[in-house]
């Protein structure tokens, strides 16, 4: 049986025993907008809880739009087309007008990045620059959250006078789902931000998971942090399968994010009946499968459905390698999965990105991972506490050798984009 999986831009298509599938987990059929600057304008115009984005700039001398960095596949240019209009014929000059990509402690886009993300015409109009978290000289202290995280946020959003974010909504393994206030925070925070809001003591709180806002003390803390860094506008999009738009969400910070909530719900979630033995997905492909960093989102979109002591076959490009230098030396730093939870309890977060490898060792106590990647070379794999064959037929079928002949199989070709779950 014929899959085809999200791999880097150009997909995977692999084959696999149709009497093991219990089942593929995929988006439902949604039909996308038929003209999308057309609802746009419309949404624009008519925002939920919060009054039109022109008449918001109305009297405003400086605007800062936040954008998400390139790993974030977003029709930037669209979205920032209308918003842009709108901003300006409200009365701010563009040369009042800086968009700033919220980066969080991930590594800056370059111009050709920025070319992509927005298009030549935008970035040769306006000011764009990157956010850098670890520079906290260019961040101010604006007290600290309910749990004691210090607030830190970028100083150029917070002089601006119109504070508008453009997100995407989607699943996301801590945070519950992206968006909304996630354009704050961690987009645009200090390490020192960050350092605490994903210590271990938040994200190891059984709430901190995939599609979970109730609760979840990722959501409510970024969630008071951005409220706290304010926010006038935003203008959110749900995108289909083929990363086409669905709808768009703007308005009010808390009520448009949570309105595309309930809308993103209905489209991604998919279940099975029971768990299964081996599960095969993906990274979602480029550009969220560039480093085994942003990997662990994909084997974490499996947990839900997979037996305790199961598999997970994971294809991802990893065409720019691990990740940080700070989060590829923690595999060098410990020789365990073990070593390294025992060591990191109890306090802020050491290491730039370690909080990923804490989800790497959640995932490892379900299961065992085999990763499909021709990013890194095997030796390099074999080094981050997973396990590498040549195919993803190759993975499934030593799998299936290791677990028996009755082993099960569900497919999530899509990776994290995908909520799901048992039936």
């Amino acid at each position: 049986m014929q899959f085809h999986l999200e791999y880097g831009r150009t997909g995977l298509d692999v084959e696999l025993p149709a009497e093991r599938i219990l089942g593929t987990l995929a988006y439902k059929e949604t039909p996308p907008l038929a003209d999308p600057a057309a609802a746009l304008q419309e949404a624009l115009a008519s925002p939920i809880g919060a009054p039109p984005l022109r008449e918001a700039a109305r009297d405003r001398k400086s605007a800062c739009v936040v954008i998400c960095d390139i790993t974030r596949p977003i029709p930037n240019e669209l979205i920032l087309t209308e918003t842009l209009r709108e901003i300006e014929a409200g009365g701010v000059p563009r040369e009042a007008i800086f968009i700033l990509v919220a980066t969080g402690l991930h590594r800056p886009n370059d111009h050709d990045e920025l070319v992509e993300m927005v298009g030549a015409e935008i970035v040769a109009k306006y000011r764009i620059e990157n956010h850098d978290g670890k520079s906290v000289g260019q961040h101010t202290h604006l007290g600290e959250s309910p749990r004691g995280v210090p607030i830190w946020i970028d100083s150029r959003y917070l002089a601006a006078e119109l504070k508008v974010t453009i997100g995407l909504i989607e699943p996301h393994f801590m945070a519950g789902f992206s968006g909304g206030r996630k354009l704050i925070c961690p987009g645009i925070c200090a390490w020192e931000t960050i350092r605490h809001w994903h210590s271990p003591m938040i994200l190891e709180h059984p709430a901190a998971a995939t599609g979970v806002l109730e609760g979840n003390p990722v959501h409510e803390e970024n969630t008071w942090i951005a409220l706290r860094a304010g926010c006038d506008f935003i203008v959110n999009v749900v995108i289909d399968d083929q990363r086409r738009p669905l709808v768009f969400v703007v308005g009010d910070m808390e009520q448009a994010f949570l309105q595309g909530v309930a809308f993103v719900r209905e489209v991604v979630s998919a279940t099975l009946p029971e768990p299964v033995d081996i599960v095969v997905t993906s990274s979602a492909g480029y550009p969220l499968d560039t480093t085994f960093y942003q990997s662990v989102k994909g084997m974490s979109c499996a947990l839900p459905i997979l037996k305790k002591g199961g598999v997970i076959v994971l294809a991802a490009s990893m065409s720019e390698g691990v990740g940080s230098p700070e989060f590829a030396g923690l595999f060098e730093k410990y020789a365990s999965l073990e070593a390294f939870t025992d060591d990191i309890q109890g306090r802020p977060c050491q290491t730039l990105d370690q909080w990923q490898l804490g989800k790497l060792a959640t995932v490892r106590r379900q299961g065992r991972v085999k990763v499909v990647s021709n990013g890194l070379p095997r030796e390099t794999l074999e080094r981050l506490f997973v396990e590498t064959a040549p195919t993803v037929e190759e993975a499934v079928a030593d799998a299936v050798r290791e677990i028996g002949e009755t082993a099960t199989i569900a497919v999530i070709p899509k990776g994290p984009y995908v909520l799901a779950k048992l039936a």
